[in-house]
């Protein structure tokens, strides 16, 4: 242990000499918690500010209380805190801070009490369960805040807070009672994605496409909450016969098991094989039933026989079609993935992919099978529980997305249309009810009047006496007269999370914060959630507030593992952040995975790719290290792919310094001030620009290539020292915002020094260097004179390393041929 590092005044001591090798665990030990400490995070600290203009201000998007944080949040980190500490340089008024967001927590506790107890939330009570819950949320609510504090994020922990926090809770409801009294959000039946293990709803971007060909499904059967391998035949195109008074028709499928809800035969209105048929019946083979056979536009020719049956209730193209042609729905598959009573004794209480081979087979036997043949499609994977998500009809709340998106574009700024016009064209309404326990629960209560049959009505409130005085009015009653029953489901948490830009901050009470910080100056965030959730804050900011949520919209790309694969736990390719910065051993990493709510299959394949990937574990990087490789990366181009090999070189730069002192200036010193001077315009550009991968380039070329490499290895004895200390000073404050805690450490031995009143002073809150306060140091004569030297050094080295010299000396006695 190199830590001996002991506190003086209120500060580090930074007269300890250094370890012989550079550590990150000595240099970034102590400072976060001294910054933090001395309040050089807080908005306040710098005073208030006089013109709207210098406020900057931004959040981080809410990390789930699911785990730990990964890289992908390391990246966002890294860049939305570089941005946040140039600025904060730059002294405009800095607003910086932290949402944990619930998410998917519903879904892990829920595998966790399996894996552990082998019990479902269904063998809890709702409160049981939520105690489960808000535990797990303590804990790894901590987790997450450590790792923050590690990354080194300049938050303003004074304003943390959590989506479920009573006051942000109070603003959820807020939301929703407007959006409801404005008819923005409605009751309706229609189809929505739905999850038969997690017996609810879920978001658009809760699944994933897989394809099926060949593929081995692992699913959890919804009752037994139990993981299992199935082969899915839903790859096979499925054909069969239905017969009407003049023949039969040939049917093709890919899913026989909805059969029994089958209400029509669709063919294309051009389709010349089934011109006759236009306008007939035939009857189905199980239930006897009628089918009209109707034509369709949207009916594809080339799809097995042209002739597709038409299930309203378990299909989205064929919902339109009942839409269209005024057919009815018939739900055959429960919301628990077994067959319901309308499909009969023979099939009810079959699970669904059981269910679809009975219904070949009885095909078969009543010779009404005409064959199949392979069919590469995808299926819609459930993110949260891995089983095959299914179209279902059900009563949900929706918010009508189109309206709300016309609005927004119109109001929007130029720097928003690039992307913003996808609000616009959302296909479908939004569905955010969700059948779970875990969230906010849903503000709106079923009426029940008394003396009166079982009703479909509906009122909302902010609480339940708003509610009852909303019903008492709405139906002409006295409100003692009036049984409410609150919605037992929760709001999707895409719309708690559309709402934080302006919910952290106190809306809708028009506190000082959302006075001074909203809109927001800028949004950070990856690619990926452009549609899903960047899109719904705009359309949510701009019809609750009257104005956009955030000035401007900054997207990087994924990261992903050094074999272009997107990170995922059941690959074992996702990686802790603090494990780059103090190092890991494979045993450890295993160990993670054993710890984790993997499948015992999936744990398996994740940790074979462990020791594939990481033999020797990974090695310590340091957290400056990991910052300066993940800002790097260019944001709008392709990918990150990470491996540790790329992020330990940059922990490298360790110079040595030197006592001031004043000497007259040669072409050496005027050629590295006037190097600097360029790498100051660079950065100021590129953090302008927020082109952070030339502010690290140009960093790096200078530290490395001018100022080590060329001038401190060819100054004279008698250098100005004076420069030296002018180019590292500055050069420490343009890397700052980057690698915080090696330049700190730097800095403070370079320049100790107290305020005026006696406190200690920090790097993280000098001004930034400028280009116009260095106009003096331009020497382009210099520069082109230098480059012949340049090319010299660099020669000289490659050939050092090409017939391997060393520092050492030779040994004369054993080659005096040469002495």
């Amino acid at each position: 242990m190199f830590i001996a590092i002991i506190q003086m005044s209120s500060i580090l001591d930074t007269t300890l000499p250094f370890p012989q090798s550079y550590s990150p665990e000595y240099v970034e030990f102590g400072w976060y918690q001294w910054w933090e400490k001395q309040g050089f995070f807080s908005p306040e600290h710098l005073g208030s500010p006089h013109a709207v203009d210098k406020y900057f201000s931004f959040c981080i998007p809410p990390p789930n209380v699911t785990g730990t944080l990964h890289l992908g949040h390391a990246l966002t980190v890294a860049i939305e805190d570089a941005l946040a500490r140039w600025y904060h340089f730059n002294k405009l008024f800095d607003y910086y801070s932290v949402t944990l967001h619930a998410s998917a927590i519903h879904s892990v506790v829920e595998r966790k009490l399996m894996r552990e107890q082998g019990k479902c939330r269904r063998d809890y009570s709702r409160e049981e369960f939520l105690k489960q819950v808000w535990r797990w949320k303590d804990e790894k609510g901590d987790e997450i805040y450590h790792q923050l504090r590690k990354l080194g994020a300049s938050l303003d922990w004074n304003r943390a807070c959590f989506t479920m926090d009573p006051g942000f809770s109070s603003a959820v409801t807020e939301a929703f009672v407007r959006l409801c009294d404005s008819g923005l959000i409605y009751r309706s039946e229609a189809l929505v994605n739905w999850s038969c293990a997690l017996e609810s709803a879920i978001s658009d971007i809760e699944w994933s496409s897989g394809s099926c060909l060949h593929l081995l499904i692992h699913w959890r059967d919804s009752v037994s909450g139990l993981f299992s391998s199935l082969c899915f035949s839903r790859c096979c195109l499925t054909f069969f016969v239905i017969f009407f008074s003049e023949g039969e028709v040939a049917v093709s499928t890919t899913r026989p098991e909805t059969m029994l809800g089958d209400v029509a035969i669709a063919v294309h209105p051009d389709d010349p094989r089934y011109k006759d048929l236009h306008g007939k019946h035939c009857r189905h083979p199980f239930t006897e039933r009628l089918l009209p056979i109707i034509t369709d536009s949207m009916v594809d020719v080339t799809f097995g026989t042209g002739a597709v049956k038409v299930t309203p209730a378990h299909d989205h193209t064929d919902f339109l079609l009942s839409q269209r042609h005024s057919l009815p729905r018939l739900t055959v598959i429960g919301g628990d993935g077994t067959m319901t009573s309308d499909c009969g004794q023979w099939l009810e209480g079959v699970k669904r992919f059981d269910a679809r081979e009975r219904v070949i087979t009885a095909l078969m036997e009543r010779k009404l099978f005409r064959g199949k043949k392979e069919h590469p499609m995808s299926l819609p994977i459930c993110s949260r529980s891995g089983d095959v998500t299914e179209p279902l009809l059900k009563k949900q709340w929706f918010v009508r997305c189109q309206e709300m998106g016309r609005k927004a574009v119109q109001v929007s700024e130029r720097a928003l249309n690039v992307w913003l016009h996808q609000v616009e064209i959302m296909p479908i309404d939004w569905c955010i009810s969700r059948q779970l326990w875990w969230g906010h629960q849903i503000p709106a209560y079923r009426v029940t009047l008394e003396n009166s049959k079982d009703t479909e009505e509906w009122v909302w409130g902010r609480s339940a006496a708003e509610a009852r005085q909303r019903a008492a009015v709405k139906f002409g009653v006295n409100p003692d007269a009036i049984t409410l029953t609150q919605d037992p489901d929760v709001l999707d948490t895409w719309f708690s999370s559309g709402l934080f830009p302006f919910a952290m901050l106190g809306w809708p009470q028009q506190t000082e914060d959302l006075k001074q910080f909203y809109p927001n100056s800028i949004l950070e965030t990856g690619s990926d959630l452009i549609f899903f959730w960047v899109a719904r804050m705009v359309m949510l900011g701009r019809e609750l507030t009257g104005q956009l949520p955030f000035k401007q919209v900054l997207f990087h790309s994924l990261v992903r593992d050094k074999y272009g694969r997107k990170m995922s736990k059941s690959l074992g390719n996702v990686i802790d952040p603090l494990d780059v910065i103090s190092g890991v051993s494979l045993e450890r990493l295993q160990e993670k995975v054993r710890e984790g709510n993997l499948d015992p299959k999936e744990s398996v394949v994740a940790m074979e790719a462990q020791k594939k990937d990481f033999p020797k574990g990974i090695p310590e990087c340091g957290t400056d290290a990991l910052r300066f490789a993940l800002c790097s990366y260019k944001a709008q181009g392709k990918s990150p792919s990470l491996e540790s090999a790329v992020i330990k070189p940059y922990h490298q730069l360790y110079p040595e310094f030197l006592t001031p002192s004043t000497y007259p200036l040669s072409s050496m010193d005027r050629w590295i001030c006037w190097r600097l001077y360029s790498t100051v315009q660079q950065c100021e550009r590129g953090f302008q620009s927020y082109e952070l991968h030339t502010v690290t380039s140009a960093l790096h070329s200078f530290w490395l290539h001018s100022l080590c490499d060329v001038y401190l290895v060819n100054r004279e004895k008698q250098v100005a020292v004076s420069v030296l200390y002018h180019c590292v000073s500055i050069s420490l404050t343009l890397l700052s915002p980057i690698m915080p805690f090696l330049t700190e450490e730097l800095w403070q031995r370079l320049l100790p020094y107290a305020d005026s009143d006696g406190t200690s002073r920090s790097l993280c809150v000098q001004p930034y260097p400028k280009t116009s306060q260095l106009e003096h140091w331009c020497f382009p004569k210099e520069e082109a004179d230098f480059s012949l030297v340049q090319e010299v050094v660099r020669v000289a080295r490659l050939l050092r390393a090409q017939c391997q010299l060393t520092k050492e000396r030779p040994d004369c006695e054993r080659t005096s041929s040469f002495c």
